[in-house]
This record gives C-alpha cells, structure tokens and sequence, in this order.
C-alpha cells in the first residue's frame, strides 16, 4: 500500500479506506492518542490506538520525536479541532527517540536554545512554517522569472573582484597558513596561489551577470553570497543568498516597474499558497508583540504587512525630497531619532525608511537618485555631477528591501569613478570591455533572500530564516 502525506489526508473526505501514514511523534496523550506529522503541513493528524489491543511494549516506544508508521482506517473526527482522524490498526516502530534526551519537548523552546539545535529545530511548528514559506518564495522567484523571459544566470562563488567595493571578503586560499610564500615586501605572493592570484567568495553576482544581459537580455541569479562583515545583529550573516536581475535596456524606471511588479507576485503567490503556515506565523507573531512596549508594537499583524504592499501601489520619491521629508518630521525635530538628519547627503537609516513607509506615506516607498558619495562605482551618474540612477525599495517594519540602479554603461565615466575609488582597473578587465562592444543602458537589483523571507514570515532574526546561520563566531552545524 501506497503511503499517503498527512496534508492530504487532512483536506480527504474519502472516509472508511484503510491508509497507511509515515511521521514523526508530536505528542501521545493517554496512550491512545498520537499527533503525527509529517513535515508536509504545519497541522498534525490525530491517530486513535486501541490500546487495549495494542502491545505495551510498541506503546512505550510512542514518545515525541518517535518515527513510526500507522496503518488504519480514514474516519469523520468525533473530538474538535481536526475533520479527520485515523483509527489505528497497526503501528510499526521505525526510528525509537529516548525523551530523556530529546531536546525538542512538547513546550515552548527560546529561539536561543533552538538556534543551538538547529539541526532539530526544524522539527517545531514555528520553523516547519518558515522553511515551508521559504520553499515556496524560492519556488515563486524561479517561476516569476521564467513566465517573464529571463534566463537563470549561475555567477561564480570563487571570483577576483570586489562588486561592492567594500573590502568585507573571505579569501579563498591553499597556502599553507603558517608559512605562506612572500613577496620581498613582506606580502604574500597569491602568484603561487592555487589559481595564480588573490581569489576570494563572492558578495554579489552582478557584474558577471551584467555582461550576460549583454547577450542574453534577461538574466538574473539567485546563489550564494558571502560577506566577512563582523557584525552579529539580527540583519547580518556571513552566507546568504541573492536574487540579481539584470536586463539589457532597462532604464531606471523600467527597474522600479520591474521591482515593484516582482515583489508583488511573489508575496501573492505565497498569501494564495501558504495559508496555513502564514496563518501560524501571524498569530505567533501576534503574541510577541504583546510582550513589547506599546510604542515599539507593530500598527499591522504579518498578513496585513504583506497585504500592505501587494495592494498598494509603491510611492515614488527622490532622494532630495525624502531628506526634506525627514529634516522637517516631528521625530527629527524632537531628537527621536538616533541619527538625526541634519544636511543633504546622509545615509539613511532603518528608522527613516521605516518612517517613510509607516508614517509619512503610508505606503512601499522607492527612493531614488541619490547622493554618489554613499553609493557604488557601477551606478550612472546623473547630469548633476553629484547623483547616481539609484533606487532602493522600502517596507514596513524592515526598510530597505532591495537595492538597485541603472548601470554606469559610458566607459570613460566609469573608468574615472573606478579611479577615484583606487580600484584596480586592471581587476575589472573583462567587465570594462561590455562598455567597449556594444554598450547600452542597462538596470538591475538585489534583492536579499533572507530579507524577504524574514518579512514574509515576521521572524525578528535573520539567522532564523535560513537552515544554518553562519555569523561571527558561528559555523556550527
């Protein structure tokens, strides 16, 4: 016989066929009732023993975290809370877990505690939902991208450049640590280096798929990245994973249509395809928020937040004008802030972002056109001389999502700001030829994976969006 998931049984009124379901032990109560799940749905299925005729011994093995197999008949429930449930007929042991040992009990568990069993946590009912959303959200970029005409670009993890110009890189390496050969000034000589040079992770895949779009038209990425920024707050990890597209004539209007329009299906397909998981996380999220002071309290529960910005056409605002925006807030002229905007030119905050979308607007907000000084060498420069075609889209309750711009595509400009910025032309060979054969306008953006999947689900840590965080200090697992 077949084996049937507990996700189908639960939407089943095909009642009085006998069935057989495989799982794993949420709770037995009064050695006659089991919750089983299956990691197909966040909701167990209950399982009726007839422990009278079933053996004390297979009974004792029934513990939390027990994976076993049922066999018995699909019925109409009696008891509340659930439309079915099996009525056993035979149950078979098939991996035993000892409750003196199982860290994962039938109680609440910090995240903490779980983040240091993440190789079991995914076993509750908080992590299951988020990695289910997180399937589907991979699921629904693949699919957005593919009904719109891009192709999948693989840009390469190991690469010899730095996109962001940062210098936060992990170096890939096979010299020996403890006596590695050396240059006569001291420095370490890459040339004997496994691939001849100075060789690090990558921290974006834009640039290679710049010179893909070239050719192809419609390109984006979606691997991972790797950043060796040292900071442990809960925005920041080492490895995450990016989504880049990049399109051959795109403008910078045609790239906040693009973002927008994006964004926008991949939640709807996630409100019409996780209900159940969504549905989990808000209430859960709903009672965090009630430990928090009322000030810091979320106006909006996790489905209204998503809802917000599927329904609400994203507010289009320049640099300039948000900087005057916030210059003249009440929390700026009253000092709420923790950075306060005093003059043209400030990076902006999460608290500013925030205040633009929640308070003053009401709505997603795309900045664009801003200052060139906080921004990266690829971005084009505006005829002003001090602005580039960048734009960043903000949320509620995480600010900037995405970040993106149209692309410097005039090669002496681009060569000046690389110049400016003592980047090493010569490392960016192959990315100033696209400006030489055939150059043309060309957009893109990134948008972090984790970022998204910590909006859509309303965790507070990032590290509890992804299986295996890997920050400062951390790479367990």
């Amino acid at each position: 016989m077949i084996r049937t998931n507990v996700a189908e049984l639960l939407s089943s009124d095909n009642f009085l066929h006998e069935i057989i379901v495989k799982g794993w032990v949420r709770t037995f109560r009064a050695n006659r009732f089991i919750a089983l799940n299956d990691g197909s749905t966040i909701n167990n299925i209950q399982c009726v023993v007839d422990f009278e005729n079933t053996d004390e011994t297979i009974l004792k093995r029934i513990t939390t975290g027990a994976a076993i197999s049922v066999k018995g008949t699909l019925i109409e429930s009696l008891g509340k809370g659930q439309s079915v449930e099996i009525q056993v007929s035979e149950i078979e042991i098939l991996g035993d877990s000892n409750p003196e040992e199982y860290p994962i009990q039938p109680k609440k568990h910090s995240l903490e505690f779980l983040r240091e069993n993440a190789h079991l946590r995914i076993r509750t009912n908080t992590f299951s939902a988020v990695m289910r959303v997180r399937s589907a959200l991979s699921f629904a970029i693949h699919k957005y991208f593919t009904e719109n005409g891009f192709y999948n670009f693989h840009a390469p993890i190991i690469t010899g450049s730095d996109a962001e110009g940062a210098g936060e890189m992990f170096t890939v390496t096979t010299l020996n640590p403890e006596n590695p050969p050396k240059n006569e000034d001291g420095t370490i000589d890459y040339s004997k280096d496994f691939f001849g040079k100075n060789t690090n992770l990558t921290v974006s895949g834009q640039l290679e798929a710049e010179t893909y779009a070239m050719a192809l038209g419609k390109v984006y990425t979606f691997g991972p990245t790797f950043r060796a920024e040292n900071s442990n707050t809960t925005r920041h990890l080492a490895e995450f994973w990016m989504i880049e597209p990049e399109v051959a004539f795109n403008n910078l209007d045609d790239n906040m249509d693009l973002a927008e329009d994006f964004i926008k299906s991949v939640i709807s397909y996630i409100l019409q395809n996780c209900k159940d998981d969504l549905e989990f996380l808000d209430n859960r999220l709903t009672q965090e928020e009630k430990s928090k002071p009322a000030a810091e309290r979320s106006e909006m529960s996790l489905i209204e937040k998503l809802k917000f910005v599927v329904e609400n056409n994203f507010i289009r605002v320049s640099y300039t004008e948000a900087i005057d925006i916030l210059k003249n807030s009440k929390p700026n002229k009253k000092k709420k802030f923790q950075f306060l905007i005093d003059e043209w030119g400030a990076d902006l905050q999460s608290e500013h972002e925030r205040y633009l979308v929640e308070k003053h607007f009401k709505s997603p907000v795309i900045l664009f056109d801003y200052p060139a000084s906080i921004k990266a060498f690829y971005m084009r420069l505006n005829d002003d001389g001090k602005t580039v075609r960048a734009m960043d889209v903000l949320f509620p309750g995480i600010g900037e999502i995405v970040g993106g711009s149209q692309r410097e595509e005039r090669l002496d400009i681009l060569k000046q700001k690389i110049k400016e910025l003592n980047i090493d032309e010569k490392e960016l060979w192959w990315y100033l030829d696209t400006r030489k054969f055939g150059t043309a306008v060309h957009s893109g953006f990134g948008l972090g994976f984790e970022r998204l999947v910590q909006f859509t689900t309303g965790m507070s840590n990032i590290r509890d969006v992804i299986p295996y965080p890997r920050t400062p200090q951390n790479a367990e697992f």
